[in-house]
């Protein structure tokens, strides 16, 4: 049953997506200095799901969505300005990148964690 939950699909999809950019970002952040070097990152969340849901009505004013299983983003080259010696990694930009991913990690756990209460709350089994 509890697989069969959209909303705990997408969270998890999200906490993954983030850990896949947050990987890319600290790949980006240890070649800084790498000459030729390509920054990399994901396309945002929500590209990669309205890429894979498809949306369909069952009766009128309730959606679900078909074809849960969010695919893996792949890696994309984000236009930067690159340096003299062709790198484009800017350690400021690329925090700033952590800190978003951090927070879409945070997010996603929330909405997992809240899930979980209201399943609870439904069995009367309160924290």
């Amino acid at each position: 049953m509890m697989n069969d939950l959209a909303v705990l699909e997408l969270a998890s999809s999200m906490a993954r997506h983030a850990a896949q950019r947050h990987k890319l970002i600290a790949e980006n952040m240890a070649n800084a200095d790498t000459p030729g070097y390509r920054a990399r990152d994901l396309n945002s969340f929500s590209k990669v799901v309205n890429d894979t849901f498809t949306p369909r009505a069952t009766r009128a004013g309730h959606t679900v969505f078909a074809g849960l299983a969010v695919r893996p983003a792949e890696a994309i080259e984000p236009d930067l300005p690159a340096e003299p010696n062709g790198n484009t990694v800017n350690i400021e930009d690329q925090t700033l990148r952590a800190v978003e991913a951090q927070g879409q990690h945070r997010l996603a756990l929330t909405v997992y964690e809240k899930t979980l209460d209201l399943l609870r709350l439904g069995l009367g089994r309160v924290r």
